[in-house]
């Protein structure tokens, strides 16, 4: 048994934990880090963000090799996909991150428990690993993150039926794939499979795919994964899913006329979301109860029922984002410091690193019509911009919506070539009000690609863009 008190003890090292261990430490508080596996990082670095966008980025590099160099003049012969390579090299760097966080932890001298950790009572945590100890807090801060969700009578086995978990370590690249779920998850595994030779059918409830985002964004790139072969079944409510030894069969019923169809497949992937994961908490014992969705309700500073309890990221309201957890995890680490921190919900970008990627924050036109808020729109399209002609990128383009009497822009909106990096300048003018007048009038780098995103400004403003 421990005696050990801290001012702040964090539970789950996910992005939102381990940032919020790291900065509480350098605020001078004495800090605990309690982490249930060997490694840290959470969902985001062994199983999610990191391992996806290595496995997109190989399955791109792959995809271009054999479709679209030779277009560049480059003739390589015969290519073959090691896919066992692949893996090991996506291992590798989700080993090398997840490392470097151990590395942070002991930099900031922010103390790494490994187990189980759940509430005694709301100031006293039990660490169940390969020992059990008992430490104490001032403030503790709930950062547990989330698992994949599943539809009622649909079980995930992890042999036939897979969530993201298991489709990041696949032994062999499959045949076949049936995803259910056209949202981010769903389209970014699916598009890793489509690029490496799998022949992917893409089972959607919602009449479009990326449905929460503005809807021209989802529309432009069914397109593009169509044109590659990708198969599309939206506005389809799966029914069923059966598994045998070597193979999954999928019934669906689209929702307007109930027509029914049938596909079947070597996998079936599960991407429906993620539910917030609180098992083994104890959050009883601490007198914080959850919500009707399985969430840990907090306030506007982001403390539950209990003041000196504070919960963040993926188990709480708000988007599924990493990087939301983090914002959060520094804001509740200045909140304990005293300082007056703040967070603008409606500026957290929401990225789909497809390629082309897809990128959005603020408001999307179909939320501005129903808010009856005046607005006025301007666009772009990559195949008007000679940095994306000379890059082969003309797919996509970037959509600005500003105040039709301000000129405030209000939302951006983008499909094509690194959106995921050149959303941050939307994000930061956002931040500050910019009106779309005031990005036309920023000089950009020529040729560039954030060109695009100064023509769409331009012609949210008097439609005064120069190339189109």
């Amino acid at each position: 048994m421990s005696n050990k008190e801290y001012d702040v003890v964090v539970i789950g090292a996910g992005p939102g934990g381990y940032v919020c261990a790291i900065r509480c430490a350098q605020l001078g508080m004495k800090t605990a880090l309690v982490e249930k596996y060997s490694t840290l990082g959470g969902t985001c670095l062994n199983v999610g963000c990191i391992p996806s966008k290595a496995w997109l980025d190989s399955s791109e590099k792959y995809y271009e090799l054999v479709n679209k160099f030779e277009d560049h003049g480059i003739k390589s012969g015969k290519v073959s996909l090691d896919f066992p390579k692949m893996s090991e090299r996506v291992q590798k760097v989700v080993s090398d991150t997840c490392n470097g966080v151990s590395f942070l932890m002991k930099k900031n001298k922010v103390d790494v428990f490994t187990g189980v950790g759940s509430f005694v009572d709301d100031h006293t945590l039990k660490i169940s690993g390969d020992k059990e100890e008992t430490i104490k807090a001032k403030n503790v801060v709930i950062a547990t993150g989330s698992k994949p969700a599943s539809l009622p009578g649909i079980e995930i086995d992890k042999k036939r039926v897979i969530s993201s978990t298991e489709a990041l370590k696949l032994p062999e690249l499959p045949k076949s794939m049936i995803v259910i779920g056209g949202g981010v998850i769903g389209v970014e595994l699916g598009s890793v499979f489509k690029r490496l030779g799998t022949k992917v059918s893409i089972v959607e409830y919602a009449d479009s795919i990326l449905a929460t985002m503005d809807k021209d964004m989802g529309k432009n790139l069914q397109k593009v994964l169509k044109k590659e072969g990708m198969e599309f079944y939206t506005g389809h409510g799966v029914t069923e899913v059966k598994a045998t030894a070597k193979q999954v069969k999928v019934t669906a019923k689209t929702k307007k006329d109930e027509k029914e169809v049938s596909l079947t497949a070597e996998y079936c992937l599960v991407a429906v979301g993620r539910r917030p994961y609180t098992d083994g908490l104890g959050l009883e014992n601490a007198g914080v109860e959850l919500d009707e969705r399985g969430r840990v309700p907090t306030n506007d500073h982001l403390q539950t029922s209990k003041s000196h309890i504070y919960a963040i990221g993926d188990v709480t309201t708000g988007a599924m984002l990493a990087h939301k957890a983090e914002e959060e995890g520094v804001y509740v680490a200045e909140l304990l410091a005293g300082q007056k921190p703040h967070i603008n919900y409606n500026l957290v970008p929401g990225v789909v690193y497809t390629w082309p990627e897809v990128a959005s924050v603020g408001a999307t036109e179909q939320a501005l019509k129903e808010g009856k808020v005046p607005y006025k729109t301007g666009s772009f399209p990559f195949k008007a911009s000679g940095r994306a002609r000379a890059s082969n990128e003309s797919d996509g383009l970037i959509k600005v919506l500003a105040h039709k009497e301000t000129d405030e822009i209000l939302g951006v909106h983008m499909v094509g070539p690194r959106c995921a990096d050149m959303i941050a300048e939307a994000v930061l003018a956002m931040e500050f009000r910019a009106s779309a007048e005031d990005v036309a009038r920023t000089c950009h780098a020529h040729p560039t690609y954030t060109e695009s995103f100064k023509e769409a400004c331009l012609a949210a403003t008097e439609n005064r863009a120069i190339h189109i």
